[in-house]
């Protein structure tokens, strides 16, 4: 069995999240190397993307999702928002339909407290409905409820989407751009052109296998207690499916743990990487697929971030990050204020000349991101807007 250190598996994490040497062009590839990026906050998802990806700004993450669609934001991974590669939604929405309620005798319709006759009318319904059309949830709800009944219209004025989920994993509907303050839904067809509904998806559990690769490629070693968290499985179930991969995927030792590598991983090729100083947003996904949770956030940080705001319920995913060597090294907050982006730091570290440096460039690009000049400020943060 390999040994490892945590130093060389961090290395080897931030590498193939783009952390070390952001991509040049595509922005899909970081994209689809990270697993999707979440986006229940569109500007941390934004911020995710150009962290990844040499020179982007805001701007152009934006026209990538709502002008030339290469990206798109649907319901994805824990039944949050995620933004994906448009060429690989189908992919993920089988992968979504692999989920044991899927698979249960009712279906999905019997969990969400249907018979199977309202749930299929509903899906026609949303389909309908958005044929053609960029609709809000209060429109999509007097659409849909007009076809079938208001016990819909309910349903559908949820702020959790309780009903879009299923039809966004059908491959029926996604988001389109913001109206005002207000998402909006459309369907993939219409819209990016692409074709996502169950007839054309690849088979759902070849699909969640390959996403339990690609979640080992970039978050291993994994136990199957890590991808149950990230995929949102019971334990036994995601080491059943870590088992299911056979001679695929093996066992290595990082400091007295035991986890699951691809094979293909399994190799002398772990040297400890450059120094990685960082900038990123809530819900960063290193943050969120990386185990243990105690190595990626030590004990000393986790009890700050557990004090400050949204922390104490969320951890820290909750706050915008500095990611040291690929360890949460403290928290920032950012102002938009007379053209410029101030930036005030909480290090939980102490940072050397050359940590300073590192912290000085991101500050830089932070700014150059949002098309601004960019200042830093240190102290200890007091609960500002981020």
């Amino acid at each position: 069995m390999n040994s490892l250190t945590w130093d060389q598996v961090h290395a080897r994490r931030l590498a193939r999240h783009h952390l070390v040497e952001p991509a040049s062009g595509d922005p899909r590839e970081p994209v689809r190397d990270v697993c999707g990026v979440q986006s229940q906050v569109a500007a941390a998802a934004e911020l995710a993307i150009g962290s990844r990806v040499k020179g982007a700004t805001r701007e152009r993450v934006r026209a990538e999702l709502y002008d030339s669609k290469r990206l798109v934001k649907t319901y994805s991974l824990r039944g949050t928002l995620h933004v994906h590669a448009a060429d690989e939604l189908a992919l993920w929405m089988a992968a979504m339909r692999w989920k044991p309620y899927w698979r249960a005798k009712d279906g999905w319709h019997a969990y969400h407290g249907l018979t199977a006759k309202q749930g299929e009318a509903f899906v026609d319904a949303v389909r309908e409905a958005l044929d053609g059309e960029c609709l809000t949830r209060e429109e999509l709800a007097g659409e849909v409820s007009g076809r079938v009944g208001a016990w819909a219209k309910d349903r559908l004025a949820s702020n959790w989407g309780e009903l879009l989920r299923p039809v966004a994993y059908l491959g029926v509907l996604c988001f389109g751009p913001v109206r005002g303050t207000k998402v909006t839904y459309v369907r993939p067809d219409r819209w990016a052109g692409l074709r996502t509904e169950v007839g054309d998806q690849p088979d759902p559990e070849e699909s969640a296998m390959e996403i339990v690769r690609r979640y080992l490629r970039a978050y291993g070693p994994a136990t199957h207690q890590d991808l149950a968290r990230w995929f949102a499985l019971r334990p036994p179930e995601a080491r059943e499916a870590l088992e299911s991969l056979g001679d695929e995927v093996t066992r290595v030792e990082v400091e007295g743990r035991e986890a699951y590598v691809l094979a293909a991983d399994d190799d002398d090729r772990w040297p400890s990487g450059p120094s990685c100083l960082r900038l990123l947003p809530q819900y960063e996904a290193y943050v969120l697929g990386s185990g243990p949770k105690e190595v990626v956030v030590p004990k000393d940080t986790a009890a700050r971030v557990f004090e400050h705001g949204r922390g104490r319920y969320e951890g820290a995913v909750a706050h915008q990050i500095m990611l040291v060597d690929g360890v949460v090294s403290g928290m920032w907050e950012r102002r938009e204020k007379g053209g410029r982006v101030e930036i005030r730091l909480e290090s939980f570290v102490k940072l050397d000349s050359g940590r300073t440096g590192e912290l000085e460039r991101e500050v830089e690009r932070v700014g150059r991101f949002y098309g601004a000049e960019a200042t830093l400020s240190t102290g200890r943060l007091t609960g500002g807007r981020r």
